[in-house]
Formats: C-alpha cells, sequence, structure tokens
C-alpha cells in the first residue's frame, strides 16, 4: 500500500484539488485504520491532517528525492504549515481504500502552495490547501527555499 501510485496528469476539476497551473499530482493509496476514527467510526477530521503530512513527507523524499528527515534533523530546516484550508466533502470509514493527492500550486522565495485531496475511486472525501514555509530551527523564522528543494521543484514536469 506504501508504493508510489502516480504522478499524472489530472484535470483541475479531477478530484477538486489541483489548479489549472499544477497539471499533476503526486499519489499514494492509503487504508482507513482504527487509529484514524473516532467512536462514530469515521475519520477523525485532525487524523486527515496527519495522513496529509505523511503524504508530504513521501512526496520530499520519493518525488523530490529531497530527505524530509535530513532537512529537519541535521539541516535544521522546518516546513510548517502556515495557513490551512479544509473543506470534508464525505465520510470515510475503517476499511476504506483511499488515495491521497497533491499538487504543487505556487513555490515562491520561502514557501510552496499545495493542493491535497483525499477520494475513494472518484468520490472525493476532503480537500486542502496548505503552504509550507521553510524555517531555520534555530530562530524560527522565515528562510528561502533550499537550493536543492527549489531545483528538485524545477525538475517536476509542468
Amino acid at each position: 500500500m506504501n508504493s508510489l501510485t502516480a504522478l499524472s496528469p489530472v484535470s483541475s476539476s479531477a478530484a477538486g484539488a489541483a489548479a489549472p497551473d499544477s497539471p499533476l499530482v503526486f499519489e499514494r493509496p492509503l487504508r482507513i485504520r482504527f487509529a484514524h476514527c473516532d467512536p462514530a467510526g469515521i475519520v477523525f477530521f485532525p487524523q486527515y491532517l496527519v495522513m496529509l503530512n505523511g503524504l508530504v513527507e513521501d512526496w520530499f523524499n520519493d518525488c523530490l528525492r529531497v530527505s524530509y528527515s535530513g532537512l529537519l534533523g541535521p539541516r535544521r530546516i522546518g516546513m510548517p504549515i502556515v495557513r490551512l484550508e479544509c473543506e470534508f466533502r464525505a465520510v470515510s470509514r475503517m476499511g476504506d481504500d483511499v488515495t491521497l493527492g497533491l499538487a504543487v500550486e505556487r513555490v515562491g522565495n520561502s514557501s510552496i502552495t499545495l493542493a491535497m485531496h483525499c477520494r475513494a475511486g472518484e468520490e472525493e472525501r476532503m480537500r486542502s490547501r496548505q503552504v509550507l514555509v521553510a524555517t531555520d530551527l534555530k530562530t524560527h523564522k522565515a528562510r528561502a527555499l533550499p537550493d536543492d528543494v527549489r531545483e528538485a521543484l524545477a525538475r517536476l514536469p509542468r
């Protein structure tokens, strides 16, 4: 379940997450587990953020080929979310097989804006837009995106 499933073109209407200027989506399958769910048996909404953070880590490691743990650990560069929008469209239950995806909407000097989604087949379960900002973990101040991250982003097909 943790293999790279797609870096494929999607339209701006597919899953409602990709912007017209970011036609490629990085996706991973995920099975909804007991730990994701609340007593009602559906995904407890903050768990989606945990799932999407895992997707961002996979994207850095497997798509950008930049070690996410290397950024945070030895390099002391954080990538916190500074802006977050979420829309919950349908419930997910334990045992559901879903696909998490992300597309780059914008790259700034110190930030990356990502459009993200969770879907089961063609049914959109949730979508999110997140702005990540590179920070110096010593000062907790914004800094320019590292050169290797910027170069990896520039290599992504458009």
